[in-house]
């Protein structure tokens, strides 16, 4: 009996002792996709021995640790993956950093390898720093066929004969880019490298069709004669790890009506900050004047309070997402606004907001953060437009990744949601 208790008592303890926090080295970048298909990598931050750091500028002898040629980047779109970026020519745009590539798309199914790989005569790793490397495939997975030839036309036998040249040799020169020069860094042991090995699951006959911007038209387009222009540049957030993880999609699935009232509270909300921002704004521009005689007071009547102006709402975005699988909604609202016009006059200046709130399981909307700046106070407020979520540390749960708008410059800015409320995790000195 005490022997039995005493095997509780000791896998009790071992059950409730937490994970270790996530140490990396673990990096988190932005891919910009333009309509041709061309993509460019933007390094953010980096996460080193359990601390951030601004991943632009960490250890840039002479490129950032981040952007060392052959680091394989994994772009994921609310946690869903959509290829991957192998680093290649860098280069640097005033103070900062961007690496050219282009965005591969992975096989649809991924092999679980359920055994660590084993590692050859030439691997070093236990005696070098930590790296940064893809899952390779299985040894048995079969390679993708050659698609089928037409019978109707005989003629065109000679393209499929060729194909076969076109298969790991071509992936591989894809990868090594022998026309981008290599920049070499002075030899450090004690250097980590990112480095997480080639993306042997590219299929870079299927990029060009796979980066079209078709799915990434806007909901509302005009049906007119002409054809519409598909979206400018679409950013995704990239992971590379030197650990495996696995990625998990942080969508929360929703009915419409749902959506909807999600959209009214949280509209409700952004009126009011909006409304107090305006508030603190006039009676910061009233100057103060000589003092009137007092007039005489009228009787009270009893008449109801003037309702408060309602501000216009343009290009409002609602996102929804469970960051820690609590089937709890976590909601982002980012909108542009007007105060309507008043007898006084009205203003051109422009608000813009960001809402963030929490929807528990009793259906009560907390708000957790809000950022109300407008068009004439950028300088000192930066404005706030979300970008995903995104998994910065690796334990699992998703973070809310901002890019900071000002007349400074542009930053990123990474927040946690723990209950109701926001915690910075990492900001960039630009655009502050």
């Amino acid at each position: 009996m005490a022997l039995t208790l005493g095997l509780g008592l000791i896998c009790a303890a071992q059950l409730s002792r937490k994970a270790p926090p996530p140490q990396g080295p673990r990096a988190t970048a932005l891919v910009e996709l333009m309509p041709n298909g061309q993509a460019h990598l933007i390094p953010i931050v980096i996460l080193i021995d359990g601390k951030y750091y601004d991943a632009a500028s960490y250890k840039a002898s002479p490129v950032p640790m981040a952007l060392e040629s052959g680091t394989v980047y994994e772009a994921l779109r609310t946690g869903v993956s959509q290829g991957l970026f192998t680093v290649g020519q860098v280069r640097q745009l005033k103070d900062s950093w961007i690496a050219d590539g282009a965005l591969r798309v992975a096989a649809p199914e991924k092999p679980k390898l359920s055994v660590a790989p084993s590692k050859g005569p030439g691997d070093d790793d236990d005696n070098g720093p930590p790296k940064l490397r893809h899952s390779q495939p299985a040894a048995s997975e079969p390679a993708t066929p050659a698609p089928p030839v037409s019978s109707s036309s005989p003629a065109t036998t000679t393209p499929p004969a060729t194909a076969p040249s076109a298969g790991p040799e071509t992936s591989k020169a894809d990868n090594a880019t022998p026309e981008i020069p290599e920049v070499t860094s002075p030899e450090d042991p004690n250097r980590p490298m990112l480095h997480r090995g080639k993306s042997t699951k590219a299929s870079p006959p299927q990029a060009n069709n796979a980066t079209k911007p078709a799915a990434s038209t806007p909901p509302s387009v005009n049906k007119t004669s002409k054809p519409a222009k598909p979206e400018t540049v679409q950013l995704i957030p990239a992971i590379s790890d030197a650990h495996p993880y696995e990625p998990h999609p942080y969508t929360f699935d929703m009915k419409p009506d749902e959506e909807m009232r999600f959209r009214n509270k949280m509209l409700a909300l952004a009126a009011d900050e909006v409304r107090a921002r305006d508030k603190q704004l006039a009676s910061e521009a009233v100057q103060p004047e000589t003092p009137a005689k007092p007039a005489m007071k009228a009787p009270a009547s009893k008449k109801r309070a003037p309702k408060p102006p309602q501000p216009n709402f343009d290009d409002v975005q609602l996102r929804v997402f469970d960051l820690s699988y609590s089937n709890e909604p976590t909601l982002v609202l980012t909108a542009t606004a007007h105060m309507p016009q008043t007898p006084t006059g009205t203003s051109d200046r422009s608000y813009f907001i960001t809402l963030v709130a929490r929807n528990d399981i009793y259906n009560e909307l907390y708000k957790a953060f809000a950022n109300v700046t407008d068009s004439q106070h950028l300088d000192v407020t930066s404005r706030l437009d979300l970008i995903d979520a995104v998994d910065v540390d690796g334990d699992g749960r998703g973070e809310l990744l901002f890019r900071q708008v000002s007349d400074t410059g542009n930053g990123y800015a990474v927040y946690r949601v723990i209950g109701d409320q926001l915690y910075s995790l990492y900001q960039s000195s630009a655009g502050q």
